[in-house]
């Protein structure tokens, strides 16, 4: 029944220079070594000091979780023997984007030479689901219902605390960041594949984007592959927390479908109400509240959280995904990248400890 589901996983990795710490131009050398070894699978990102890696397409969350960790290691392993050291966080605890080199191409320079200082401010590290639908039509129905979910997935996945050296009291400062740019956050609902097309091609018709690429949503369908791109998180500071995270989507794509199999639908809510929801995950993580739109009250975000795991329980099992799901509980308890980042500058006082803390947390479960 959810064979269409497969999972893409996409993260980005910051560069770190192992002694001063800061952030680190590795000059395309990491991408150049690491093509020989994983292709296509590792690319440039907009800035020199991050890495992009990608799965291939996994048949199943065990499968990404395999790529992942391969990624992983990889990547660490040819920085290490360049002299680099590697991490996982939305953002880097201390680095300031203006000392950061832009890639060299052509792209970039466009954006650039658009957005200005929106642009060379971008110095963000996230985390990209793909879930794979069986065609398009499906895609867009999906994605208009599990727009609810993306503020509780996304507080789970909170991991960017620090910004250029100050404690910003969110537990997610790089969707403050990732803010200034055009055509992101909570994507509008459309009522068909079609209006979705439309609204493409009139911004590309008025010169507003060359390409449907250019529709940076925290949720969005594909515009080349027929997936739902969950984009929304930060990237996690271990394996266990992006797989986890790309299982509760993969499983909430699956339970929507199920629903509709059963001519069934959830509630379709406003991008106005979910983008309240979404400010709250990113200012508070798992400690705040959410809205249950539902009841119309405040409720405990780790409460609804629970909810989310009750709602998709059906279908973990034949996802194979119960082990990953599991994780979830176990996060809650520990806390997210974020708040474990905060706690070693508790304990610490020291901004460095706590990058030393990402770089040390990188291969964990790899």
């Amino acid at each position: 029944m959810f064979k269409a589901f497969t999972l893409g996983i996409e993260e980005e990795y910051m560069v770190i220079d192992p002694t001063t710490r800061e952030l680190r131009s590795h000059e395309q050398k990491i991408v150049e070594q690491a093509h020989k070894v994983i292709s296509d699978q590792v690319k440039a990102e907009f800035h020199q000091a991050v890495v992009e890696v990608g799965t291939r397409i996994c048949a199943d969350i065990h499968e990404a979780r395999a790529d992942v960790a391969l990624l992983r290691r990889t990547i660490a392993q040819i920085a290490g023997d360049l002299g680099f050291h590697i991490g996982a966080s939305g953002t880097h605890p201390f680095s300031k984007w203006e000392k950061q080199l832009i890639t060299d191409h052509p792209r970039y320079f466009e954006i650039v030479n658009e957005m200005q200082d929106a642009a060379r401010s971008n110095l963000i590290f996230g985390l990209h689901v793909h879930v794979g639908m069986e065609n398009r039509e499906m895609a867009i129905h999906i994605a208009n219902s599990v727009r609810y979910f993306l503020p509780h997935i996304f507080a789970l996945s909170t991991n960017s605390p620090f910004w250029e050296g100050r404690n910003t009291g969110f537990k997610s400062f790089r969707t403050k960041v990732f803010d200034k740019f055009p055509r992101t956050g909570i994507p509008d609902y459309f009522a068909s594949i079609e209006e979705y097309d439309n609204y493409i091609k009139l911004l590309v018709k008025t010169n507003c984007i060359d390409n449907a690429k250019k529709v940076w949503w925290d949720l969005r369908v594909h515009p080349f592959f027929n997936t739902v791109e969950f984009r929304i998180c930060d990237v996690p500071l271990t394996l266990d927390d992006t797989i986890m995270i790309a299982g509760l989507f993969q499983a909430v794509c699956a339970k929507i479908y199920k629903l509709r199999m059963q001519n069934l639908n959830f509630i379709i809510y406003n991008r106005a109400l979910i983008n309240e929801n979404k400010w709250r995950a990113s200012r508070y993580g798992i400690d705040g509240n959410l809205i249950d739109f539902g009841k119309e009250i405040e409720v405990n975000t780790r409460s609804l959280i629970f909810e989310l795991l009750d709602f998709i329980d059906d279908v973990v099992d034949d996802l194979g995904s119960r082990d990953v799901i599991a994780a979830t509980t176990r996060l809650m308890e520990t806390g997210t990248g974020a708040d474990k980042q905060l706690q070693v500058f508790a304990d610490t006082n020291d901004l460095v400890a706590v990058t030393d803390f990402i770089h040390d947390q990188f291969l964990r479960g790899c």
